[in-house]
């Protein structure tokens, strides 16, 4: 009996000072001033729980860890749960739309 799907993507709103890093900069040419700055990820836990532990510096992503603010949940929920396939896809989908619409995107 296959399991019920249970992967989730998420975004996070990240601190407009991430944009002092050049790593960030060089990753995103086609950031629109006024757009949002967001890291996008996949995880199989709660999104809340994977934020946490982010921001704890548990397997944390360092942009999220010093420059997370919150999860942006108008942006994911109507994807979520998924199959871990349909949700490592999702994760990139998800972040190549952002960067289309102007946003500041690193993906986990």
């Amino acid at each position: 009996m296959p399991r019920k799907p249970h992967y989730f993507v998420y975004v996070v709103e990240l601190d407009d000072r991430v944009w002092n890093s050049a790593r960030f900069r060089r990753a995103n040419p086609l950031w629109q001033l006024g757009k949002p700055f967001v890291y996008v990820g996949m995880t199989g836990l709660d999104p809340d729980v994977r934020f946490d532990k982010h921001k704890a510096g548990i397997q944390a992503n360092s942009y999220v860890r010093d420059y997370g603010l919150h999860l942006l949940p108008a942006l994911y929920e109507r994807y979520n749960p998924m199959r871990y396939d349909e949700a490592r896809d999702m994760e990139v989908e998800l972040g190549i739309a952002l960067r289309a619409k102007g946003y500041g995107v690193w993906q986990g």
